[in-house]
């Protein structure tokens, strides 16, 4: 695939850095907010290439509405505190018609005043927590959308699939009491493993930061647990799972969620080797075999986060459809044609938004950790 050659500025500005794709043409500004350095820094480097190799894709043929698309990039460094800045400039200074990013719930939840006072919608790419969209009264924020399932359906798919489909009756969960979306996935998951017949032997937590979890493992070694659910984010599972295997936990099985990244072998070694996770796609998957060779090809590297790569470049061109639909880059527009989007086929799935700014019936996937990769195991729908 031939890309149009495109020049990035990178700038420091405030302790944050801006990637801005320059043209001499009048443009339509697009805002991503991900994580380029902090916890989240492998998820959000590959959600910064994504949407780049998207932009420029688009821009290859011809743009949108007769017009490039000049995307403005902020790091938020994983932290709640910088997405609630990044958001406030890209939309007071910069003057985006919409956001992407970031992946996380927390972030977007802070957000979320923000872009819904200004009128300029943020599509999330992974943040699952179902307060990302609707407010503490059950009112959907009008200016935020999502792309991926959200904690209760992925809670329940974790405790179905240990329950149901690995025969495991026993669980124990190690979650980030810090985290709001290790609390939501947990909640979802004690609901599910309940009704289809499980017992959590143990439920035990940390703060995020933490290195050391020999503590709370050496006290689910002493239950009877047969799976440890880990629904967490970043490194601290891959710690988890080699501090677990070093204690000499040999038989319990992993199950997480839609955090998993292929770092989290150089962290664990084989130590990761068949456990379970929740995801939206598979890499093995064959529809997907074009964007993986045209992002090794453009940035000479694999996609190893894969998840929050094809996510946020489906992100890119979800809101490439609504700005052509909305036949403006009105930020008013473009919310109205996020929100009435029906059956669009992206590369991963193909998407209709429900009242509350979710999409409808997505299958879950999912991987088995083989041999350094997440594989394809199964489909499954509760």
């Amino acid at each position: 695939m031939k890309f149009f050659k495109v020049g990035f500025v990178l700038l420091c500005v405030v302790g944050m850095c801006i990637s801005s794709v320059a043209f001499a043409a009048d443009t339509i500004k697009v805002g991503q907010i991900t994580a380029l350095t902090g916890d989240h820094a492998a998820y959000g480097q590959a959600e910064h290439d994504a949407v780049q190799m998207a932009i420029e894709e688009i821009n290859a043929t011809g743009g949108v509405l007769g017009k490039k698309i000049e995307l403005v990039v902020y790091d938020n460094k994983t932290r709640p505190e910088d997405t609630v800045n990044a958001a406030r400039r890209l939309i007071e200074e910069d003057k985006v018609c919409a956001i992407i990013g970031p992946n996380g719930s927390g972030m977007h939840i802070a957000s979320a005043p923000i872009v819904n006072n200004s009128g300029v919608s943020q599509i999330g790419t992974l943040p699952t927590n179902p307060l990302v969209t609707v407010d503490e009264k059950g009112n959907t924020r009008p200016y935020n959308f999502r792309i991926c399932f959200l904690d209760p359906y992925q809670g329940e798919i974790i405790a179905f699939f240990a329950a149901k489909e690995l025969k495991k009756l026993n669980a124990a969960l190690l979650y980030d009491v810090s985290s709001e979306y290790s609390q939501g996935l947990r909640e979802f998951f004690l609901l599910g493993f309940e009704k289809y017949g499980g017992k959590v032997v143990l439920d035990e937590g940390y703060r995020g930061g933490d290195i050391d979890f020999r503590a709370q493992l050496t006290q689910i070694a002493n239950t009877n647990a047969e799976v440890l659910v880990l629904p967490n984010l970043g490194k601290d599972m891959a710690l988890i799972i080699k501090q677990a295997r070093e204690l000499g936990m040999k038989d319990i099985i992993f199950i997480g969620g839609d955090a998993y990244g292929e770092f989290m072998w150089e962290i664990a070694g084989d130590a990761m080797e068949n456990s379970y996770w929740v995801s939206h796609v598979a890499p093995d998957d064959e529809t997907l075999a074009p964007f993986f060779a045209s992002y090794k090809k453009m940035f000479n590297k694999e996609c190893s986060e894969f998840m929050n790569g094809v996510l946020a470049y489906d992100c890119a061109y979800w809101l490439a459809d609504a700005i052509n639909r909305a036949g403006s880059d009105d930020p008013a527009k473009i919310r109205d044609a996020l929100e009435s989007t029906k059956d669009l086929k992206l590369l991963h799935a193909t998407i209709t938004m429900d009242e509350q700014h979710n999409p409808k019936d997505k299958d879950a996937v999912i991987l088995i950790a083989k041999d350094n990769l997440g594989r394809f195991f199964t489909k499954v729908k509760p």
